[in-house]
């Protein structure tokens, strides 16, 4: 079996397995505790979040454990939305592709009053930092914008939209699940002031996760009742999980260039071999992408067939985000992108893992074109375009 669905969750390395199971049998007790058993519990946490925030360049104190990137997301636009609301400034930039997690939290701040002004993202997947400040206004109070998209894998000029925002005293936020411990991230660098990470994107364990916050920035609390993380997210937190998580990211920042020299041209492999499939195209520009990623539209076909027979063949993967995966609607990504419904509905992802050889390569490539060729052969729509009923689109 072929794993190429590691956008979607990844496996947990084995450092990490070992860590989490090892502090499940030990490490026991309540780090908020006075006793000695607490206190253990508390070292192993704050190493933790020492480790976490090394790992992008942040101060320990300015690192908040979540249960993972869709929490830190809400909390992030929520904290900003309220900063912002103090001060009579009720408007926010996000792109037309960012994950639902802030989309969703976007819609519910549109019905208490914020603005919302949604970025174009162009036919290349990447946004464009000119754009992003012609859209600030004096009442502007967040801008957020995805470090690297979930679906098509670019990577966005955060750094310089970052100091856009800086010049102009707007918040900025980045949500980087699909960034951190896969590029090089540094806050500081990237003139970032809050970020969201997950720690099941990097071979952590699921249900762990991280919000950093630039010191300054008055958090909203999501979750009531208790001091912990310095009182901005109650409840005992999951040692075991946030240290093996910590584990995680410290391992795969260590081999970020190992990552992207093995990745990479294996990704490129695949996606020479892809682009030979007539009327098909890669989505997303080919330079500033993920090493990991390589998503495309074939014309003609349905994705989600697509997907189930090459599950048969042994491969998986998806044709969009994981959390979207029950809709039948297309992705909102491609759609922004420019790509139609019909077209989007074509739609492959294929996201890496450091274990893929070039045989796996080749044999992803034979398999799509293969199943691509196979569900053309009764398409109804396929016959209509090649009879010249209809219009190739690409």
């Amino acid at each position: 079996m072929i794993y190429a669905d590691n956008a979607a969750t990844t496996k947990m390395s084995a450092a990490a397995v070992k860590t989490l199971t090892e502090l499940i049998g030990t490490t026991y007790g309540n780090p908020s505790s006075l006793y000695t058993f607490g206190q253990e519990a508390k070292e192993v946490l704050e190493q933790a979040r020492a480790d976490v925030a090394a790992s992008i360049g942040a101060d320990p104190k300015e690192i908040i454990f979540t249960s993972g990137g869709s929490e830190a997301d809400n909390q992030a636009l929520i904290s900003a939305a309220s900063i912002g609301a103090r001060k009579n400034k009720k408007h926010i930039i996000p792109t037309k592709f960012e994950h639902h997690a802030i989309l969703h939290t976007l819609n519910k701040l549109e019905k208490e009053g914020f603005e919302i002004t949604l970025l174009d993202v162009h036919e290349n997947g990447l946004v464009r930092p000119e754009e992003v400040e012609n859209a600030i206004r004096e009442d502007t109070a967040l801008v957020t914008v995805m470090y690297a998209n979930n679906e098509i894998g670019t990577i966005q000029p955060i750094r310089e939209i970052g100091a856009i925002c800086r010049k102009h005293g707007v918040i900025f936020h980045t949500d980087a699940v699909q960034a951190v411990g896969h590029i090089k991230v540094n806050v500081e660098e990237d003139n970032i002031d809050m970020l969201s990470a997950s720690g099941h994107k990097f071979h952590g364990p699921k249900g762990t996760g991280f919000l950093y916050a630039k010191k300054g920035i008055a958090l909203t609390n999501l979750i009531e009742g208790g001091a912990q993380e310095r009182g901005k997210r109650a409840g005992t937190e999951n040692v075991p999980g946030i240290a093996a998580m910590a584990v995680a990211l410290k391992e795969s920042v260590a081999a970020l260039d190992d990552y992207k020299a093995k990745l990479t041209p294996v990704r490129d492999r695949i996606i020479k071999g892809l682009s030979e499939i007539p009327h098909s195209a890669l989505n997303g520009d080919f330079e500033h992408r993920v090493p990991s990623n390589i998503n495309f539209c074939f014309e003609g076909i349905e994705g989600e067939s697509l997907l189930l027979l090459l599950d048969d063949k042994g491969i998986a993967a998806s044709s969009g985000s994981a959390c979207t995966s029950g809709s039948l609607d297309p992705s909102h990504v491609l759609l922004a992108i420019g790509r139609v419904h019909d077209v989007a509905h074509g739609s492959l992802r294929l996201s890496l893992g450091e274990d893929i050889t070039d045989e796996d390569a080749d044999y992803i490539v034979k398999s799509v074109k293969e199943v691509v060729e196979y569900l053309r052969g009764f398409s109804p729509v396929w016959r209509d375009l090649v009879a010249g009923k209809g219009t190739f689109i690409l």
